[in-house]
């Protein structure tokens, strides 16, 4: 059935396409039919940040950046659903067009610029929620905040979705905001990392409530820049790591239609190149912080791929606009077979 949806909503700008499946899978979440699409997930709880998933399937930021359908997105079945990035400020995000779909490579290019309506705008909405599953809130600065001040943005959005968030995580790596992947090399990460530390400790001490803080880092990294990273997480004591972004590495999609656009690159070339990261990251935590992976998933078996390379939960976004509901059920199944030692299948 998806197949043929899918035909109708390719026919369709991206961007239109984008928000007319949101209002439908929200009304169909308000509706109650929604969760029938969400048949065959395993209940196969997993620990990660000390919260307790419904299953290691989540979906990833950017789907949902307004937090408009996370009540239908999680009844489809994913264990956690992560919405936003939003700003502190409401931001129209780069000019259209600004996202692009490449079916021969089952990719997306993306240049959107963390368009948002702001964090107050989804306080409102996440007050609504429905969902019983997992809900993380992903956090980042406005487009004309100067780096050296990200921190202030990043502490102000905590602030404001702390008592709503189950997880919070801060966004340094969107490729399409100037200057924001400055914000995981060198001093700069550490910087902001402290004042993130503090403020989720201040946080905690006023609402009584420990809300973890995860951090979303780019594929775009050598050996060293991501065993700096491990360091700088491990020094803070960051609660988990999400790993990988969108790369700007398009050379998998050379010749592709739309495959020079500038921005982020995701969907299936992603796959390989987020795997190795999360195994270089793994190695280098050697388990002091838990890892959600992230890029290329499509099947169980790319699911599975991630956490045999030290992944504790995985999330979908590109495969979800490519294959539907169904790459949901089969990624849990996979995970569960993993976790249980039996053989996974696709």
């Amino acid at each position: 059935m998806y197949d043929y949806l899918r035909k109708a909503l390719f026919a369709l700008d991206p961007e239109r396409s984008h928000h007319l499946s949101l209002d439908a899978i929200g009304a169909a979440e308000r509706l109650g039919i929604t969760s029938l699409l969400a048949r065959g997930i395993p209940d196969d709880p997993v620990e990660l940040m000390g919260l307790t998933l419904p299953n290691p399937v989540g979906l990833a930021a950017g789907l949902d950046k307004n937090a408009q359908a996370y009540n239908g997105l999680g009844a489809l079945g994913f264990g956690f659903v992560e919405v936003g990035t939003v700003t502190p400020r409401p931001q129209p995000g780069n000019p259209s067009p600004r996202l692009f779909r490449l079916p021969d490579a089952e990719a997306i290019i993306n240049r959107m610029g963390f368009n948002n309506e702001g964090v107050d705008y989804l306080i409102e909405r996440v007050k609504r929620r429905r969902y019983a599953g997992v809900l993380g809130i992903n956090v980042g600065k406005n487009f004309d905040t100067p780096v050296e001040k990200a921190a202030d943005d990043y502490c102000l959005c905590m602030e404001k979705v702390y008592p709503y968030a189950d997880y919070i995580t801060a966004n340094v790596s969107s490729p399409n905001t100037k200057g924001l992947r400055d914000l995981q090399f060198g001093d700069s990460l550490s910087h902001l990392l402290s004042a993130v530390k503090e403020k989720q400790q201040a946080l905690a001490s006023q609402h009584d409530r420990y809300v973890p803080v995860a951090v979303k880092i780019a594929p775009d990294m050598d050996d060293e820049s991501i065993a700096h990273v491990a360091k700088v997480l491990k020094d803070h004591e960051i609660d988990g790591v999400i790993a990988t972004n969108t790369t700007i590495d398009k050379s998998s999609v050379k010749g592709f239609t739309h495959g020079e656009e500038e921005g982020g690159l995701s969907g299936r070339p992603l796959q390989a190149r987020s795997t190795e990261v999360i195994r270089k990251l793994a190695g280098e935590l050697d388990g002091a912080i838990p890892i959600i992976g992230v890029g290329g998933i499509f099947d169980g078996e790319s699911a599975a791929e991630k956490i045999r390379a030290g992944a504790t939960a995985v999330q979908i976004y590109s495969g979800f606009i490519y294959r539907g509901p169904a790459v949901i059920s089969e990624a849990a199944a996979a995970i569960s077979a993993l976790r249980k030692g039996r053989t996974v299948s696709s």
